[in-house]
């Protein structure tokens, strides 16, 4: 028996005995308004009747700055009011991290609190819809020595020569459109002939298998250069993807684990289709009701239909796809010929957060051709089976189902594209319900979680309004560098009626960070960023350095060349840091390890790995609060607390030029897991949080005197009932332990502890 069925067999048989903690009823909201702190106003409190966490020695304890009043708790259809930031202190100070080195560094005394995460449930107005990522905490970076801003700016040219940055600017290859230009120049080798598609163009010759054999195909891909260049590499064998077949168990509904359910290999299942000449149908995830609800019946019949049934010639992917022909929702710019295929409409399922995090999704070709393999179509080898592959608890897993899908008189009843007869989308959305255990698993998340499921990063949010301009540029300097995913928006605010400002920009909308430049001006050296609205229209920024503005008359023609500035009306528009910081109220930011990248080097025959010189590592264990076991201690309030698993991590002299003060930067993160499958069992998020310590120098798991003698180097202040919590902090290199918990002891979980860091780092559970 497997982990995970042996974790799922535990729950069936201790669910009764749970202390699980009534969540309550989800607000129904914009996620991207929302940030997961204890005070904010949709988020209930829980009074504890916990031991108060004293510690022994009160000594190296200071007096906590006394805290603002929580705000009143609004309606539903207020603005959300300004969070209460529980790392205010750490985000906006010149050294942000908790040293352990400083005794005079503030802590708090106080007893460890729980709050409740607002989920985002149903749809949402077209212009405040959720688009960001998000984690807990805030906190910051500001690996250049302590330089200050001017410091920063210097050292950006620099960066820049040495990284070689698409258009001369210090830019991610995945965002800003690199990654395109350079697969562009792999076309002409590309030699596959498969079934008579012309490599070069994306056209078929010849007989359609699919449409001879069923009637019931379509048309072929428009796959986009680099997705015709990852499915030569998938066809010649040169990319084969370390990947796990997924098999349903223990979630509720039609993914109760069974003996009989058997991995599916899509390329077997398919040709065996096709032998027989039958449709496949899957028998993990049937066609019925029970795959779509275990609590809330809909209230239409439901009919599910193949997509041939629905619209002729159907497709699985529509439209030319470039960065500058982006197109989010259902905005129209009058070209229709150029709409792009990202066009997702949600349907009557309250996953406007799994909408979100695909739009995000589509907008770099080689991170959605990982997730929506370009080996299948409607039109060679169609059998009815199609596959998406989808990073699950640490390893990649994929998950096979038939085209089966829930239609209401005739139409798609769940997600579906703009255009008609697309149909990639309501597929990838029923391949997630199937890998939750049902399409009403899906109702209320957060789009960080999906768009960790869809990249395998590590997601954090982080408010502008609070953030010092040093601590925020190195951030993007260094999150360039590693190959970060970066996106910014700006407060919807529902007492305004227009979205649009006077400015040009939108509210509650996503935006795209795709590179940093510096100019000399006048005035002196002026860091830029050039920022991309995915409408691809004439929605664009009007003040400063916009397209045309008297700024860039400042600036030499060769300099404007090499920065790629092009004042065409595409959405994407230069501005300088300054405005950004003044206008802009969110950054979000999409951290991938270096084996993501490594791994889109082999897809796409790229060396990504070598232009990104500077890359997190990443370590993970996994884990469980066990209270048969003895390792479920709840929080510090609690006298168990020492019983929790502990994970001794070493972190090395960060090699990074970056890093000048010798520390290293780490962002860690605990996951816990199976609780969306569980939903059906009444079994959702606990609340959860870590701290971290110093570690004995004898190596062995700390014990509770230990802990209550020294204060943590980083830690959470709120236990919440979110998937995953993070924390980013700055230490010296050295060797520490990393405590996971839930808030309340007993409590029983599986968890994924993730660590990323720019230095080497080694993680070794203790106890």
């Amino acid at each position: 028996m497997s982990d995970e069925e042996e974790y799922y067999e535990d729950q069936d048989q201790g669910g009764g005995d749970y202390d699980y903690q009534d969540q309550g009823d989800y607000q129904e909201q914009n996620y991207d308004d929302q940030n997961y702190d204890q005070d904010q106003g949709d988020h209930q409190n829980y009074e504890q009747e916990e031991q108060d966490y004293e510690p022994e020695d009160q000594g190296n304890y200071e007096e906590e700055e006394e805290e603002p009043e929580p705000e009143q708790e609004q309606e539903e259809e207020e603005p959300e009011p300004e969070p209460e930031d529980n790392y205010e202190e750490n985000y906006d100070e010149p050294e942000p991290e908790y040293n352990p080195d400083n005794q005079e560094d503030e802590e708090d005394d106080e007893e460890y609190g729980v709050a409740q995460a607002s989920i985002a449930h149903g749809a949402e107005d077209s212009n405040n819809e959720s688009h960001g990522l998000s984690s807990l905490f805030k906190g910051a970076m500001d690996g250049f020595g302590g330089g200050g801003f001017d410091g920063v700016v210097g050292q950006i040219g620099n960066l820049i020569q040495q990284s070689g940055g698409e258009s001369g600017g210090l830019s991610n290859v995945f965002s800003s459109g690199g990654m395109e230009s350079l697969v562009g120049n792999l076309i002409s080798s590309a030699s596959h002939q498969f079934f008579g598609i012309n490599p070069s163009t994306g056209a078929i010759i010849g007989a359609i298998a699919g449409n001879l054999i069923f009637r019931m195909g379509g048309q072929h891909n428009s796959l986009s250069d680099i997705g015709k260049v990852i499915l030569d590499n998938i066809i010649s064998g040169k990319f084969k993807r370390d990947i796990h077949p997924f098999v349903p168990g223990g979630a509720g509904g039609s993914s109760q684990f069974s003996e009989s359910f058997q991995p599916i290999d899509f390329k077997q299942e398919r040709q065996r289709c096709l032998d027989q000449r039958v449709l496949f149908e899957d028998p993990q995830f049937p066609a019925n009701d029970r795959s779509i609800w275990f609590k809330t019946r809909p209230d239409e019949e439901i009919v599910w239909k193949r997509p041939g049934e629905i619209f002729e010639n159907p497709q699985l992917i529509v439209g030319e796809k470039s960065r500058f022909d982006v197109k989010q929702g259902t905005i129209s710019t009058g070209r229709r010929e150029k709409r792009r295929f990202v066009d997702t409409v949600q349907g009557a399922l309250g996953d406007c957060w799994l909408l979100a995090a695909v739009a995000n999704l589509t907008l770099r070709d080689e991170l959605f051709y990982r997730v929506v393999p370009p080996d299948q179509s409607f039109t060679e080898n169609y059998a009815g089976i199609f596959h998406f592959q989808f990073w699950r608890y640490g390893q990649w897993v994929d998950v096979v189902i038939d085209d089966k899908l829930p239609t209401v008189n005739g139409e798609l009843y769940y997600m579906r594209s703009n255009e008609h007869n697309e149909f990639w989308s309501a597929l990838l959305e029923k391949a997630y319900a199937k890998l939750y255990g049902g399409y009403e698993n899906l109702d209320g998340g957060t789009t960080a979680e999906a768009l960790e499921d869809f990249t395998g990063g590590l997601t954090e949010f982080f408010d502008l309004t609070k953030a010092d301009k040093a601590t925020t540029l190195a951030m993007l300097v260094r999150g360039m560098q590693m190959g970060s995913l970066f996106g910014c928006s700006i407060d919807a605010d529902e007492n305004v009626k227009e979205a649009q400002l006077n400015n040009g920009l939108v509210r509650g909308h996503a935006y795209s960070i795709t590179a940093i430049h510096t100019v000399n001006t006048y005035q002196g050296q002026i860091p830029l960023l050039r920022i991309r609205n995915p409408w691809g229209n004439s929605k664009e920024w009007l003040g400063a350095w916009s397209d045309g503005s008297q700024e860039w008359q400042q600036v030499d023609g060769q300099q404007r060349e090499s920065m790629g500035v092009n004042f065409a009306k595409d959405g994407e528009f230069w501005m300088s840091f300054d405005d950004f910081m003044t206008n802009f109220t969110q950054m979000e930011v999409c951290n991938l390890s270096a084996d993501v990248m490594d791994e889109i080097t082999e897809m796409t025959g790229v060396e990504v790995a070598e232009k990104q010189k500077h890359q997190w590592v990443e370590k993970s264990a996994d884990g469980e609060w066990n209270s048969r076991n003895g390792t479920a201690g709840g929080c510090q309030n609690n006298d168990t607390y020492s019983n929790n698993p502990q994970y001794g991590t070493f972190f090395q002299v960060p090699e990074s030029s970056v890093e000048q003060d010798g520390k290293c930067t780490v962002i860690a993160a605990v996951l816990q897991k199976y609780r969306r499958e569980l939903r059906s069992k009444n079994l959702d998020n606990l609340p959860i949080g870590f701290s971290v310590y110093r570690a004995d120098p004898s190596g062995q798991p700390l014990n509770e005197a230990t802990i209550r003698s020294q204060k943590p180097v980083a830690r959470n202040k709120v236990f919440i009932n979110m998937r995953e919590v993070t924390a980013r902090f700055r230490v010296t290199p050295g060797s520490y332990v990393i405590i996971p918990s839930t808030f309340d002891a007993y409590d029983d979980a599986a968890f994924l502890l993730r660590i990323y860091s720019n230095s080497n780092v080694e993680t070794t559970q203790l106890r």
